[in-house]
């Protein structure tokens, strides 16, 4: 730059520069890291405060010897703004003067202070010079780069003795504040990994990081100690201007971990900080730098840091789980990734899509047993969602699971497949009792695993116990769709219909796209015989479901039922013709000849529905659609056969 390196320490809002060492910290602690062209822009800005800086200038100033774009500098203010914390429209340090340039509009204070921040490490030189080579595709200045080196080596002897007189201050001062916040750390209980985000928004990988969020709650919720939310619940604060207090507020969490994370080329940079809700205190902050082959390395390091700054105690298993890695095959994991990504959009095609990058990550490393857990539930899956004929998945979703947990008798997320499978499929009840209480002992703050106990719970019968199970799991996921959906499907089964409406209601209001919620309501106004409801509720379903049969059919069922028995028999014809060509459940078919009154031909579905082991079967205890046929005796003996007469 034209001003060269100054000696001044610059202050404005929470933010410190200092010019000499080229760092800016945030609240005096925590290292902001920044390329060198956006921390040469940054300076510009501050030392020229409050006066309006034309675009060429900026160029002129910053790319000295290099012909570049505006849309470099375009890039550059992006990310500041961003790393200053601006939100859109807001201009708290950055104005834009329309047809001239920019402001930098906050108050700066120059200091003289003596007081020295250690240099960057040689590795955060390398890191930043490959960043720039990235960011503005040009060759890398050498000469410049074995300067800056050069620099930080002298600039090492001269803050040698300030650093030891700073360590020697340092920890007196940090025995002192953890004796203040002790009291106040330990009380944190509950916790919120949030989906990263990237340091460059043109260049983000969704994948990664959602994957990232995705692997720490694991590493982290695998102890009693902390309540960490599920990825379900935290998927929907992905956008990039996304405020870390504020979704912790909404997640009802006492802490945050919110982070950012680029790839370039084979490296990756990761920024993480973990907040109190409260009052939006740093608990901890740290930046990491590794080969992509290394990712493992930044997960080991931030599980442990965030354990270490919430003062967890955990026993000897509950240590091995915070550290356990499923692969070192970077290849593979990255697959697994891509089969989360994908699973979580829960549609036909993209389940489809999901199991094929599963395949991937298993065939780059056969002992992948989470990925194997992951292909397992994607099939488990498709059969409860009607998307594949049950014979078909099941067998799949059970080989795989067993698989699994011979690699790692301890993964839970293979136990709750395994529960379903028993249930759903199998019709051992029993065993599938076992298996998902093993994964409840396993992961005792597993939402899924108390949302599948409640699904057997209900289907057998047991009403208390489920709503108690159930209740757990909402607990541990409030933002999770399907599972507050569950729990107004569950409260329907118990006869405690308003309830059951008015967790629905909250449902929608949650979400008011999410079709399921929808069709549930409908459901319970069925039973109400509030037709013109309950037909309204399930066509917004419909609309919603992106050509899902189950809401045509309960569709074609309350028209049935409601007496509009044409357009229902219409809705029937129409579904046989796609289920020549489509697999659609037995099941359907029996409920809606049930509704047209045709109890023969309902009970000849329902033999072929068990014939073919449907899932649906398992709501014949409790669904009140068949309340007309429990006293028929091919009805009792499907029950029988069901294990569902006790």
């Amino acid at each position: 730059m034209a001003n060269g390196l100054q000696s001044q320490i610059y202050e404005f809002g929470e933010f410190r520069i200092d010019a000499a060492k080229r760092l800016l910290l945030r609240n005096a602690d925590e290292i902001i890291p920044l390329t060198p062209k956006i921390f040469d822009t940054l300076l510009y800005f501050v030392q020229n405060n409050g006066k309006i800086i034309e675009k060429d200038e900026l160029m002129r100033e910053i790319w000295t010897d290099t012909i570049v774009e505006e849309n470099n500098l375009n890039k550059n203010i992006s990310v500041l703004r961003r790393v200053l914390g601006e939100k859109p429209g807001e201009h708290r340090f950055i104005a834009t003067v329309p047809g001239c340039g920019y402001k930098f509009v906050a108050s700066v204070q120059i200091s003289n202070s003596k007081f020295q921040i250690p240099s960057l490490v040689e590795s955060e030189i390398e890191h930043l010079k490959l960043q720039n080579e990235s960011e503005h595709n040009t060759k890398p200045a050498t000469g410049n780069l074995k300067s800056e080196t050069k620099q930080y080596q002298n600039q090492k002897i001269y803050t040698f003795v300030a650093v030891i007189l700073l360590i020697a201050c340092g920890v007196g001062f940090y025995l002192w504040r953890n004796s203040n916040e002790s009291a106040s750390v330990s009380s944190i209980k509950t916790v919120a990994v949030l989906p990263f985000k990237p340091l460059v928004a043109e260049n983000r990988d969704e994948v990664l990081e959602m994957g990232m969020a995705d692997t720490l709650i694991a590493r982290l919720g695998g102890n009693r100690e902390i309540v960490v939310r599920p990825l379900s619940s935290v998927r929907k604060y992905g956008n990039l201007e996304q405020d870390a207090q504020t979704a912790g507020r909404e997640l009802g969490v006492d802490s945050v971990l919110d982070g950012n994370i680029q790839r370039w080329g084979d490296k990756i940079r990761v920024n993480v900080r973990l907040i109190n809700t409260a009052d939006g205190a740093t608990l901890w902050n740290g930046t990491f730098d590794e080969k992509f082959t290394d990712i493992f390395v930044v997960q080991d390091a931030i599980s442990q840091k965030v354990v270490s700054a919430l003062v967890l105690r955990l026993n000897g298993d509950e240590q091995t789980r915070l550290e356990k890695r499923y692969t070192n095959n970077a290849e593979a994991y990255e697959f697994y990734l891509r089969g989360r990504f994908h699973f979580f959009k829960i549609t036909p095609p993209e389940v489809q899509t999901a199991i094929g990058f599963y395949q991937k990550a298993v065939k780059a490393d056969p002992n992948y047993a989470l990925a194997l857990a992951g292909m397992a539930d994607a099939y488990r899956t498709q059969a409860i969602a009607a998307h594949a004929p049950s014979k078909e998945v099941f067998p799949q979703a059970k080989a795989l699971a067993m698989r699994a947990l011979e690699l790692d008798e301890s993964l839970a997320e293979a136990h709750i497949v395994l529960g379903w499978v028993g249930f759903l499929y199998d019709l051992d009840w029993e065993n599938a009792e076992k298996e998902i209480k093993r994964a409840i002992e396993l992961a005792p703050n597993n939402s899924e695993a108390h949302r599948s106990y409640a699904h057997l719970l209900s289907s057998a019968g047991r009403h208390d116990e489920a709503i108690a199970e159930s209740k757990k799991a909402r607990e541990l996921a409030p933002l999770t769709l399907i599972t507050a959906t569950l729990d107004g499907y569950f409260l329907l089964y118990a006869g405690r219909y308003d309830e059951a409406i008015a967790r629905l209601n909250k449902t929608i209001e949650l979400e008011p796209n999410f079709w399921v919620a929808h069709i549930a309501l409908g459901r319970v106004y069925i039973v109400q015989e509030r037709y013109t409801e309950a037909i309204a509720a399930i066509t917004r379903a419909k609309e919603l479901s992106g050509g899902s049969t189950e809401p045509t059919t309960q569709l074609s069922y309350a028209l049935a039922k409601s007496g509009r028995r044409g357009e229902a028999r219409t809705i029937l014809e129409e579904l046989k013709s796609f289920a020549a060509k489509n697999y659609v459940p037995m099941y359907f078919f029996a409920m809606i000849y049930n509704g047209l009154g045709e109890k023969e031909e309902a009970l000849n579905y329902l033999e072929k529905s068990f014939q073919e082991r449907e899932a649906q079967m398992t709501f014949i205890k409790i669904d009140t659609r068949w309340d007309n046929l429990r006293d028929e005796p091919r009805f009792v003996d499907l029950m029988r056969r069901m294990k569902l007469d006790k």
